[in-house]
């Protein structure tokens, strides 16, 4: 642990890294903060909705979900717009932006969710679990967590399966992880989801306190149980490969240096 960090925030959900010293992070409450790694706010975004999830583009603009309106908004000068409306029927709920500029939208209509990718305000592929309903992604109450690995791939963290899926860039399944390997105690219960640079895919466990860490073809290399980590979900890795970890059992983030 490098060092923990306390936030003003109602159960603290998505943590975001803005460079080294600072991230983003949003909750319950109707705002996402810009943080400091003592805790302290440089600013707040009021949104329109709470429980937003957040990634960044390429370019450093926040992004957001709105679960009023059901689209994804973008963050210009503090003032928040809308950026992508899914079709309709399907509202958005948790994305990712990828290296390659592309944003990665988890939708949902009704207990169905997909994963829509957008290439500007287009949608360039879609994984849809009616293509093969053996997959993942059925039907289910909780979204689904997503990222995009260094090799293309799409990486899901599914807790209505508890399972962690791996699709190539044709939608393809690569592999599943159940957490079986690791030798949790209670069922396997995955929530945050994030990549490095070396392909290494990190996943937080909700049930079990932890991280699994797995390499790119889905063999298990390390727990992370050792740190304190109470009730763990969003991740993210800063420019020192540093991971930080949202922890809603807490409202707290917890710094870990996990590469040697």
């Amino acid at each position: 642990i490098i060092f923990t960090i306390p936030v003003v925030c109602n159960e603290l959900r998505n943590v975001v890294c803005v460079g080294t010293d600072e991230a983003y992070i949003s909750g319950q409450d109707n705002s996402i903060k810009r943080v400091d790694e003592k805790g302290s706010v440089k600013e707040t975004v009021a949104t329109k909705a709470n429980w937003p999830d957040i990634t960044l583009t390429e370019q450093g603009e926040l992004l957001s979900s709105n679960t009023i309106s059901g689209t994804v908004d973008i963050v210009k000068q503090g003032v928040i717009e809308t950026y992508i409306t899914p079709p309709q029927g399907w509202a958005a709920h948790t994305l990712c932006c990828t290296r390659s500029g592309d944003v990665l939208v988890n939708v949902r209509r009704g207990r169905k969710n997909k994963i829509l990718r957008y290439r500007g305000p287009h949608i360039s592929q879609e994984i849809d679990t009616d293509l093969n309903k053996k997959l993942i992604f059925g039907e289910g109450i909780f979204f689904l967590m997503i990222t995009e690995n260094s090799n293309g791939y799409v990486c899901v963290s599914d807790r209505n399966a508890k399972t962690v899926t791996v699709v190539d860039r044709t939608g393809r399944v690569r592999f599943r992880y159940d957490g079986t390997s690791a030798g949790i105690k209670k069922s396997f219960d995955p929530a945050g989801i994030v990549t490095d640079s070396l392909g290494h895919i990190i996943v937080s466990d909700f049930n079990n306190d932890c991280l699994h860490i797995i390499d790119q073809n889905g063999k298990f290399l390390k727990c992370v149980d050792n740190c304190g980590l109470h009730k763990p979900y969003g991740l993210s890795v800063d420019n020192e490969e540093r991971l930080w970890v949202a922890l809603a059992g807490e409202d707290a983030i917890k710094v870990i240096k996990y590469l040697k």
